[in-house]
């Protein structure tokens, strides 16, 4: 297939290709959960740390090469420096990695070398190569934990909800390639399909990713989550209140094709209409950061599943709903959806939830950490629902001085580095459990650093500035 030229991997051509940012936050989280772990005196998410950043480094150095090889266009040449530069920190690294941890490390890699060849061809023009490496990294290093854990029950380590968060994202992901497969063979758009694909969906939960979980937690995976969602009055309110957002975002979406189909010309939603979706989702997370984290943890992925699930809905136009979710969501595209999928709503997800998820718990203090790093958990609400989301609406609206070979503008950088401040500022006020011990230079620093990169990025931002921050928060 190479030879015949159909194998080539087509990424998303709008944009750079990302490698050079995109390949240090892996090695980045790793280092930094490794100084923070290893300060707290636990050792194994300390030898953790060392294993994500090793890891990390040798999947920058293989998609560097792959990205170097075989796509079109050829990328910037900073990936090639970064993939020298992995190579050379793994070299210096290989004698804190024992034998055990070098083969963890060759099986992440190895199931990113599988998950890349699949997907990318799969899904031509979805990713960056930095994206890719964000994405299936991440999923390679979900897996390849779930395996882990699932060999080593008795020694498992952590709660019934990070098992939740692995089992959940892998159970939709095999779901999704389980139907790619059988949609190859099969019309995806008749009703014996979309029968067959409901059928199949419940056959496998329940049949499949239930008793993965149940063997995993050593307890009914359905009456544990009922039991957890009701446990509190808080709980209830929280649920009640973010069912009231979740109406109020589907309402935006009618009104919004409602005011297209009224309109005799071809009606795009705007920036700033996009962006309501990114207030919505501020006023969802910032009451679960500070009443119940936990329960903000589970909802988010429960969230990511439903999505990731309409979205396969949508792709393979599965009655009754698919057509019509096509329809409903072609209104809100952007140059970044080019590809079959449409992933922008997912990474908007995912930045505000992988600083709740990634957050190291069993290395805090408390339960918490302090300094800068006791913002860990805003990284998401700070950098996409509150910085991004100031500097494209002031940006479009006012803007007029642009940075040097760039379309944001200077304004709305500054606009929203100052709105990062007050909510900073805001955050002090309403909750208690952050102390940030007088390190706001350090905090306006990475504020200022990452907007920055938000003004030079063409990756999906919501993805990587929440990533980027909490690195400097946890530095």
């Amino acid at each position: 297939l190479l030879q015949l030229g159909g194998a080539v991997f087509q990424f998303r051509t709008a944009a750079n290709s990302g490698l050079l940012p995109a390949s240090m936050v892996i090695p980045l989280l790793g280092v930094t959960m490794k100084e923070r772990c290893k300060a707290a005196g636990i050792v194994y998410f300390e030898r953790f740390g060392i294993v994500v950043a090793s890891t990390g480094m040798l999947v920058a150095l293989f998609l560097s090469v792959i990205a170097v090889g075989i796509t079109k266009p050829v990328p910037t040449n900073t990936c090639i420096l970064t993939g020298v530069a992995g190579s050379i920190i793994i070299y210096t690294m290989k004698h804190s990695l024992t034998v055990s941890e070098v083969i963890e490390v060759l099986e992440v890699l190895l199931i990113f070398v599988y998950l890349s060849m699949i997907l990318l061809y799969l899904l031509p023009r979805c990713f960056t190569p930095g994206e890719a490496l964000l994405v299936l990294g991440g999923v390679s290093f979900v897996l390849n934990q779930l395996i882990k854990r699932s060999l080593n029950v008795v020694e498992g380590r952590g709660e019934p909800i990070d098992f939740f968060l692995l089992v959940a994202v892998i159970g939709v992901i095999l779901l999704g390639l389980f139907f790619t497969v059988l949609f190859i063979f099969m019309d995806s758009g008749t009703w014996i399909s979309s029968m067959f694909f409901h059928m199949m969906t419940a056959v496998l939960g329940l049949g499949v990713i239930m008793p993965w979980l149940y063997r995993l937690i050593q307890r009914n995976p359905l009456f544990w989550l009922l039991q957890f969602l009701f446990q509190t009055q808080t709980r209830v309110y929280l649920l009640v209140f973010w069912t009231f957002l979740a109406a109020s975002a589907c309402g935006i979406v009618f009104y919004q094709n409602a005011k297209r189909s009224s309109e005799s010309k071809k009606h795009q939603a705007s920036t700033i209409t996009r962006k309501y979706f990114h207030f919505i989702v501020v006023a969802t997370y910032v009451p679960g950061l500070i009443y119940d984290r936990q329960l903000l943890y589970v909802a988010a992925v429960l969230c990511l599943a439903v999505f990731i699930f309409l979205e396969y809905i949508r792709y393979f136009r599965i009655k009754p709903f698919g057509q019509t979710l096509r329809h409903l969501l072609s209104l809100f595209l952007d140059e970044r959806d080019s590809g079959p999928l449409i992933l922008t709503h997912i990474y908007l997800l995912l930045g505000m939830s992988l600083p709740v998820w990634l957050f190291p718990r069993s290395c805090a203090p408390k339960g918490s950490l302090s300094g800068a790093g006791a913002l860990v958990p805003y990284a998401g609400v700070l950098a996409v629902g509150v910085g991004d989301t100031i500097a494209s609406v002031f940006g479009s609206t006012m803007g007029e001085i642009k940075w040097p070979g760039t379309k944001k503008t200077f304004e709305g950088t500054m606009t929203a580095i100052f709105a990062q401040i007050i909510a900073v500022a805001l955050i002090l006020i309403f909750d208690s459990n952050v102390n940030l011990n007088s390190s706001y230079a350090w905090i306006l620093a990475s504020v200022s650093l990452v907007s920055l990169l938000e003004a030079y990025t063409t990756q999906i931002d919501n993805l990587l500035l929440p990533l980027y921050l909490q690195i400097m928060f946890m530095a």
